[in-house]
């Protein structure tokens, strides 16, 4: 199933323009235009003429131009008419962001629209959903505004999310993260395309090197397993379910019209599937952003860095529980380091620079853990609150990462001066943490990735 169009569309037509600033289809249209959007845009209702210097069409019959894509955020009542008219002027393909059918009860209106889509071979997001955001393309159908929701930079993770608002709140958070994001998909009802349809799509796309889900029930089981069993082959699937409890399975019947159905058996369907399923969305991002920034491990092997021993004893707890390995530094490291080390450096895993910690130091630490052979990863834990830490520390880092022998992650927790240099470090691709089970739960992810 082909679905660039709803990607790389040249020409647009967004249904439902209103003159009201605060309506749904005026903030898409205005979106489209401050968002850099370099495709042309056309937009119908039928009461205007103009709507913010653009001619303003009474259907989208009366647009001479060639369409791609059309967004319809007209009334429920109006889109069956709307979709009619999208078929006759010979557009395949739609985002229908509005709301009121089968979540509300109106099975009967979705069910009537499904099939007039399947019948005609058109292809729908939708309907009640947020729309699409594509970082590299700049098409963005959210209809919230951009001063209110920051979109993200360009980037690896995609992110399919049934959820518009747990979506856009993703969104905005990684964007204030500093994380780049290749597609973001809000599907709503799932009326005619489905998670499925998406994830496949994804697998091909080449700007899109990690698949972040959010699902509160999948509409064809089967399908979904055969796509994702192909599709994690490829690229990792992160994914959060939804209504994982009883009281929260009744909830999404009145979000998006779906059952969502026993907790125990979708696991189990999605560890045989190769998805990698995550208990929250904190450790959803703190996964994609690993899989993004890092190369690929050559084991399991961590060797912890700190100048904080307590840091250091639970880096080592979240490391054991996780069935990771403690790597056992090597001798010759051992000989180098105690010749430039004080005595009161434990040099052992974790390795304890101690509190009066410099810079110099964790310099050497680093590049003697990068050669030695005993470890794959590296995990670096630095409290920039002690007094011997320059923020030459962050250029230290990214010159060893920029080596790409190991993965570095950073665990470091802080106020504002640790904001600084955290986001620093992510700009260049390194993944940090704020506490060490947070590191450590993304790298088994990655881990157990690789190892399957």
């Amino acid at each position: 199933m082909n679905l660039d169009k709803f990607f790389n569309a040249n020409n647009i037509v967004v249904i439902g323009v209103s003159r009201n600033p605060n309506k749904v289809g005026h903030i898409i249209f205005r979106n489209f235009i401050d968002g850099g959007y370099h495709g042309k845009i056309f937009i119908v209702n039928p009461n205007a003429d103009n709507i913010l210097n653009h001619v303003s069409y009474k259907s989208v019959l009366d647009i001479k131009h060639k369409l791609d894509l059309a967004v319809i955020a007209v009334p429920s009542n109006l889109v069956l008419a709307s979709a009619r008219d999208c078929k006759k002027k010979g557009i395949k393909d739609l985002i229908i962001i509005t709301s009121g059918f089968s979540e509300i009860g109106n099975v009967k209106g979705e069910n009537e629209l499904r099939d007039y889509l399947n019948k005609n071979k058109m292809k729908c997001i939708g309907v009640n959903c947020l729309g699409i955001f594509d970082a590299h393309t700049k098409l963005d159908t959210l209809f919230l505004p951009r001063y209110r929701l920051k979109r993200p930079k360009e980037g690896g993770i995609s992110f399919v999310c049934q959820s518009g608002a747990v979506g856009s709140t993703i969104l905005d958070l990684a964007t204030s993260e500093g994380h780049g994001f290749s597609k973001f998909i809000s599907y709503g009802n799932a009326t005619n395309l489905d998670e499925s349809d998406f994830i496949k799509y994804l697998a091909k796309d080449k700007l899109t090197k990690v698949i972040c889900v959010y699902i509160e029930a999948v509409r064809d089981g089967k399908k979904f397993m055969d796509v994702c069993r192909e599709v994690s082959k490829e690229k990792p699937i992160i994914l959060v379910k939804g209504g994982t409890s009883e009281e929260g399975n009744r909830a999404t019947l009145s979000h998006t019209g779906s059952l969502a159905g026993n907790s125990l058996v979708y696991s189990a369907a999605f560890k045989q599937s190769g998805v990698i399923e995550v208990k929250n969305l904190q450790e959803m991002v703190d996964a994609a952003k690993t899989f993004d920034y890092i190369i690929k491990p050559k084991g399991n092997r961590i060797q912890i860095i700190t100048n904080g021993g307590g840091y250091g004893i639970m880096a080592t707890d979240a490391i054991v529980k996780n069935n990771l390995k403690m790597a056992e530094l090597s001798n010759e490291v051992k000989n180098v380091l105690r010749k430039q080390f004080s005595r009161n450096v434990i040099l052992n895993n974790p390795m304890d620079l101690v509190g009066d910690a410099t810079t110099e130091m964790y310099g050497a630490a680093i590049n003697s853990c990068l050669m030695d052979k005993n470890n794959d990863i590296l995990l670096i834990i630095a409290l920039y609150q002690t007094p011997l830490l320059t923020t030459d520390i962050v250029d230290v880092i990214i010159e060893a990462n920029n080596l790409k022998k190991k993965p570095i992650l950073i665990v470091s927790a802080g106020g504002e001066f640790t904001e600084m240099l955290r986001k620093n470090l992510e700009e260049n691709k390194i993944p940090c943490f704020t506490f060490p089970h947070q590191a450590v739960d993304a790298i088994k992810c990655v881990v157990e990735y690789y190892k399957n």
